[in-house]
């Protein structure tokens, strides 16, 4: 199974950038999209139907043109989750899944920081997320959770750990939440084949920070440990850019 995870900063602009030509290439089975800023009825899914997406999924925020998730799929899945039965987080459109078998992908959008207000909701959503996941591998052990976490874990992940050490998406109390989601019993897919330095997801829109690769690795495919014999591949698509972020990809058998 080819996964891709891509938080498009809207998928109509990204649809305009190219989004659809380049999917075509990619085949992934499954597509997890992050910030699609629209209602399924704003897009024109029958582009996403002619290469091949036939069942497609949307989870939307209830304020217009925020946040929201979709999935792609080639085939039908044999179970769609809208949500997490937390509300707060499902009128954000956060979180949305669906099974393969002995298979869950999710794609999963986690607040930023960007204000006092909006870093307590993120730590919220965080603490609560977590104990989520911990009940739900109870009957989907086999979970994939893609998507934009909107932190950093380790200084390798971003281009500039000193200066940045006070922001939210590299603070402390960020860093250790991903690093103890990790530690829960998932495996940061990229790191699991990919040590080296500047490899980044996403990128400011200012002072030329794309050309000179000041990002941040912000999106993740978390694999759940009991799958670490079947993940075959995982690498960032730095290259595709309809959004600030990049996709990342990987393969499970």
């Amino acid at each position: 199974m080819k996964i891709v995870s891509y938080n498009v900063n809207g998928i109509r602009a990204a649809m305009r950038k190219g989004f659809v030509d380049w999917l075509q290439t990619v085949d992934a089975d499954v597509v997890c999209i992050q910030e699609t800023k629209a209602l399924q009825e704003q897009v024109e899914v029958g582009l996403l139907e002619e290469i091949g997406y036939q069942h497609h999924f949307w989870f939307s925020a209830q304020k217009k043109g925020y946040s929201g998730v979709a999935l792609l799929c080639k085939r039908q899945p044999d179970h769609i989750e809208y949500g997490t039965g937390i509300d707060y987080m499902d009128f954000e459109g956060r979180n949305l899944r669906v099974d393969f078998g002995d298979i869950s992908v999710m794609s999963m959008y986690l607040p930023s920081g960007t204000n006092i207000a909006r870093l307590e909701h993120k730590l919220t959503y965080m603490a609560d997320f977590q104990n989520y996941v911990d009940k739900l591998r109870k009957e989907r052990p086999n979970l994939i959770v893609c998507g934009d976490y909107n932190i950093c874990h380790e200084p390798i992940d971003i281009h500039d750990p000193v200066r940045n050490k006070n922001v939210s998406g590299f603070l402390p109390v960020e860093r250790e939440w991903i690093g103890n989601f990790i530690k829960s019993g998932f495996i940061d897919s990229f790191r699991h084949f990919n040590q080296e330095p500047h490899n980044y997801t996403w990128w400011s829109y200012r002072a030329n920070a794309r050309a000179n690769n000041k990002g941040w690795r912000l999106d993740y495919g978390m694999v759940n440990e009991s799958m670490e014999d079947r993940l075959k591949r995982s690498v960032i698509l730095s290259d595709a850019k309809h959004s600030d972020h990049c996709p990342i990809l990987l393969e499970v058998e």
